[in-house]
């Protein structure tokens, strides 16, 4: 089956506008948690509701750490640091898409995949794309938080390659599983190693900073990252994954309704080649990456 009925596509474009929506509750999160406090969070709550699905897997504990510690904790903290560093939700939601040719890319290095010219233009306007949005007038002042988010972008993509390399013994919910308690065993000490002000920001936080906790872990996570994988189980990856470029969309819309964000001529340049490559990569490729936040 290559096209997806009604119902799934509508259950497909429900998952984008919750990816769409984390990175405004992430946003809310990371303004008021500490970024590593706020991911370690994050990710005891995922480990709770996931401990039943643990298993251990004789044999391939290593490279599952290895994908948990890069997809789990090191993705995220690295990401939710760039939000708080980033004043544009915009700008951030652009910039992740480059998870995208990133794995491509080490795919190539790493597992001998070989990609033709059509792949090849759709990395070199991704990558164009958010050179165009890093020459904003203004980036200058948030150039490091935009750096990380593209590390971020990085480090999921060796997690996928990683996560490849396990092949289908693994269950998605048992992924998530192990990635929520690698991540709870890494972000909590480097919390308290860098961070500092952890009781204060839990004593202080409101109904609506949990709430935006709540979301990044249940909504986002635990919902939306579970029903793509049950999607991509039943259809082709590349008549799933070229629909993800809904959430980005999502992302910037809401971060001008919501955060007052502004639109610029860069920004849509930049965001239109970034989308369209990431599409043309992910049509051409049968093993394109799941994504999302």
């Amino acid at each position: 089956m290559s096209q997806l009925a009604p119902r799934d596509l509508a259950f497909l474009i429900a998952i984008n506008l919750i990816w769409g929506y984390n990175l405004i509750a992430s946003k809310v999160g990371v303004q008021h948690f500490p970024p590593m406090l706020f991911t370690a969070l994050r990710f005891s709550l995922l480990a709770l509701c996931l401990l039943p699905f643990l298993r251990w897997h004789r044999g391939r504990m290593l490279p599952l750490a290895v994908a948990a510690v890069l997809s789990g904790g090191l993705q995220f903290a690295l990401l939710f640091t760039g939000i708080r560093l980033t004043p544009h939700v915009g700008s951030v939601a652009i910039a992740t898409q480059l998870g995208v040719p990133f794995t491509t890319l080490m795919s190539v290095l790493f597992l001998g995949e070989v990609i033709h010219w059509r792949r090849r233009l759709g990395i070199t306007l991704a990558f164009l794309g958010v050179a165009v949005l890093a020459l904003q007038a203004d980036v200058f002042d948030y150039r490091a938080g935009l750096a990380l988010v593209v590390a971020s972008a990085f480090a999921g993509s060796l997690g996928l390659i990683a996560v490849k390399r396990l092949g289908e013994a693994i269950r998605p919910l048992e992924l998530q599983a192990w990635f929520a308690v690698a991540a709870v065993l890494v972000l909590w000490p480097l919390s308290f190693w860098l961070e500092a002000g952890q009781g204060a920001a839990v004593a202080t936080a409101g109904a609506r900073e949990w709430a935006a906790l709540g979301y990044t872990a249940l909504g986002s996570s635990l919902i939306a990252h579970t029903g793509y994988y049950w999607l991509i189980s039943r259809y082709p990856v590349t008549a799933v994954s070229p629909l993800t470029t809904l959430s980005p969309v999502v992302s910037v819309a809401l971060g001008v309704w919501l955060l007052d964000d502004a639109i610029t001529t860069r920004l849509v340049v930049g965001g239109l080649l970034t989308l369209v490559g990431v599409t043309i990569i992910a049509r051409r490729d049968p093993n394109a990456p799941d994504r999302g936040s």
